[in-house]
């Protein structure tokens, strides 16, 4: 008995000391006591577990973590802090190199005031592959899309040189043509780049939709900002009687226009927050009002009777009209949530695809009347097939808007029939750029 009260007295007395040295230490580790260190009959517990301290194992548990998870966050702010720094610096190099690529034509006696059909045939192919760069650098594009890219680039630069186009002050149409629509055939080029080689990820083409849509609004801020500028550095020079008119205008101002080229991506790349918000609602406020415009066009064309006259400008007019509903069209497609559920703005932008489907479809009318007519010319076809490659695109998308409104539709299909369309795009523009001046002997 007297053994018994003896070992339980050593027993408290541990319990005791564990209070103790949890209070002092903050330690909640389990101790074997000293009358459970060897069983007995008496005392059949082999190990007695230490009380612990709450509060004290709380406090024990937080100083770890916050220990590694601070400078675990430091080191990932710095990592990107480093990584903004230098996407910063490769922009500004790139930028500066563009400007230099616009400008290196004068050092051998190329101006664009003597040969401006030089820079008609090699503008976007000189400010253009900085961009393509930059996004092949920072998305780590594979050697083979590198090399694709650079070939696609040095192809597309041959043809605009050696096609023997008509040029000089009054430059051919193919030359025109192809002027125009290279640009847009480089720019897709820049989205293989910007989707880092995986150009065939729905997603990956809608993210450089969403890309595009943005660069055009912090080029257009930049150019805003950049004429604001010049105009009062002429205004400012000219109260002192310095006319620097030319060298602004012709020399300041395009390799301007080329690094803001680089800059418009490194912004929209890297400044996505910025015009999260601001796009969508100018995409909101503007669907309508195209909407309403085509609409417009089309009564009056009906009311009127007398039709429409297939004149260059027209054609060119109405052409870019469409390709800025499709843009709508498109960055509406990129931006929305794709579990929401129908709304208004849909609606809207299902009146918008209709009436251009609509009004394409009056115009194309008209050009298959004056082909049969008046014959074949280099802008009336190139006309007619953008019409077609369009009016494919909206009347799937048409038919596809008015399924998801009814509810028997998702709308990643809508998505996946608007990404998926880019190809034909690219097959389009590549037969205006090469093979459209062969086939009119490049007048």
């Amino acid at each position: 008995m007297a053994c018994k009260r003896i070992g339980a007295h050593h027993e408290a007395l541990t319990i005791i000391d564990s209070f103790s040295a949890a209070d002092c230490t903050g330690n909640t580790a389990v101790t074997a006591s000293p009358a459970a260190d060897t069983a007995s009959p008496a005392n059949p517990a082999a190990v007695t577990a230490k009380p612990v301290n709450p509060v004290a194992a709380l406090e024990s548990q937080a100083r770890p973590a916050s220990a590694t998870q601070v400078p675990r966050q430091r080191s990932l702010a710095t990592l990107k802090k480093s990584s903004t720094t230098n996407e910063f610096v490769m922009m500004s190099i790139l930028a500066c190199a563009a400007a230099i690529a616009v400008r290196a034509p004068e050092l051998f006696g190329v101006s664009l005031e003597n040969e401006p059909d030089f820079y008609l045939r090699n503008l976007s192919v000189l400010v253009l592959p900085f961009l393509v760069g930059y996004f092949a650098r920072t998305r780590n594009l594979s050697a083979g899309w590198t090399a694709r890219l650079a070939a696609l680039l040095a192809v597309s630069a041959t043809v605009m040189n050696l096609y023997p186009f008509e040029g000089g002050d009054n430059p051919g149409d193919t030359l025109v043509l192809a002027a125009v629509h290279l640009p847009l055939l480089l720019w897709l080029a820049v989205g293989v780049a910007h989707c880092g080689g995986d150009w065939r990820n729905h997603e990956k083409r809608l993210e450089f939709v969403r890309f595009t849509g943005e660069w055009c609004i912090y080029f257009g801020l930049i150019a805003f900002g950049g004429s604001v500028l010049m105009s009062l550095t002429v205004g400012v020079f000219a109260v002192i009687g310095t006319n620097i008119t030319d060298l602004v205008g012709l020399w300041l101002t395009p390799g301007a226009a080329a690094g803001a080229v680089v800059v418009a991506g490194w912004l929209a790349d890297t400044r996505k927050g910025v015009l999260e918000r601001l796009a969508p609602v100018l995409t909101r406020l503007f669907t309508p009002m195209f909407a309403l415009l085509l609409f417009a066009f089309l009564a009056a064309a009906i009311i009127s009777g007398s039709g429409i006259e297939a004149s260059r400008e027209l054609l060119i007019t109405f052409d870019v009209l469409l390709v800025v509903v499709l843009a709508l069209v498109l960055y509406s497609v990129a931006v929305r949530y794709q579990q929401a559920s129908p709304g208004i703005f849909d609606i809207a932008q299902t009146a918008l695809v209709i009436a251009a489907l609509l009004a394409d479809v009056f115009v194309l009318s008209v050009m298959v009347d004056r082909l049969s007519e008046l014959g074949a010319t280099p802008n009336r076809l190139a006309a007619l097939g953008i019409n077609l490659v369009l009016l494919v695109n909206l009347a799937g998308a048409a038919w596809l808007y008015i399924g998801f409104l009814r509810g028997r539709i998702s709308f990643q299909r809508l998505e996946r029939w608007q990404a998926g369309y880019a190809p034909v795009y690219a097959v389009w523009l590549t037969i205006v750029v090469a093979v459209l001046p062969l086939m009119f002997g490049f007048a």
